[in-house]
């Protein structure tokens, strides 16, 4: 589903400032894989991630999606293809625009628009079902402003944005490092809920090693610019966090 082929980019590059944050990466991700990928800061992995949605520019390389090479397309023309839920719950979603507004918006994300804007019944119905699945009692209150949410109802909200179109491709970009334990726990199973119902090629980024482990069904670990360990299957399954911290480079 997706191809990341030899691919570099360098920040400041001829400065004092030069910054190698990605050196000839290539990761083929599988159509339903969820991979997780970790790392230090500086490590490469949000670079990577900002260049698969098309945020950054590449020097080389190419990145192919779901056959079609995107490697030269603008974010705003891979947004049809790529869901993307980011560290912060205030972006994703409009604060001053009703939850059923919001829905209706990811809903009707890459189709043609018309004059009519009024959401109708039915749409309303899919909506109050979707929403019944976070458990979060947001089905009852669709007439709610998102910004009055608090910030893992907005996360949770963001993620069935993401989702509503089935993209072909779901970036989680650390999508529950500003929310406490708890709300974060809740958050993460709701993302293995959705991307296993959906059926989505996933790649979440993380800092915190025991999610990277316990999610997804495959790891991928960055150091300088480069992948240094990938692991799946039974492999992966009997990963231990201390496996992780002996190969960080000390």
């Amino acid at each position: 589903m997706l191809e990341v082929i030899h691919v570099s980019k360098t920040f400041n590059k001829g400065t004092i400032n030069e910054k190698k944050a990605l050196i000839d990466v290539s990761l083929r991700l599988e159509s339903g894989e969820f991979v997780t990928v970790i790392g230090g800061n500086g490590a490469g992995k949000s670079t990577l991630l900002n260049a698969v949605a098309g945020s950054w520019p590449i020097d080389e390389g190419a990145i192919v999606l779901d056959g079609t090479n995107i490697t030269g397309m603008p974010e705003h023309k891979r947004a049809p293809l790529i869901g993307r839920v980011f560290q912060d719950p205030m972006i994703g979603t409009a604060p001053n625009m009703e939850l059923q507004e919001n829905l209706a918006l990811a809903y009707r994300r890459g189709k043609k628009r018309t004059l009519r804007w009024g959401i109708t019944a039915k749409e309303k119905e899919y909506y109050k079902e979707r929403l019944a699945t976070l458990n979060l009692g947001l089905e009852d209150r669709m007439s709610t402003h998102v910004g009055l949410l608090s910030g893992g109802q907005r996360q949770a909200v963001t993620l069935l944005m993401a989702a509503l179109q089935k993209p072909k491709l779901l970036l989680l970009d650390e999508h529950t490092a500003a929310l406490d334990p708890k709300t974060a726990e809740k958050v993460l199973a709701f993302s293995d809920r959705i991307v296993k119902e959906f059926s989505l090629t996933t790649m979440m980024i993380t800092h915190n090693m025991t999610d990277a482990i316990e999610h997804g069904s495959r790891l991928i670990m960055m150091d300088e610019g480069q992948i240094v360990y990938d692991i799946s299957g039974d492999d992966k399954i009997h990963l231990k966090k201390e496996d992780l911290i002996s190969r960080y480079k000390i």
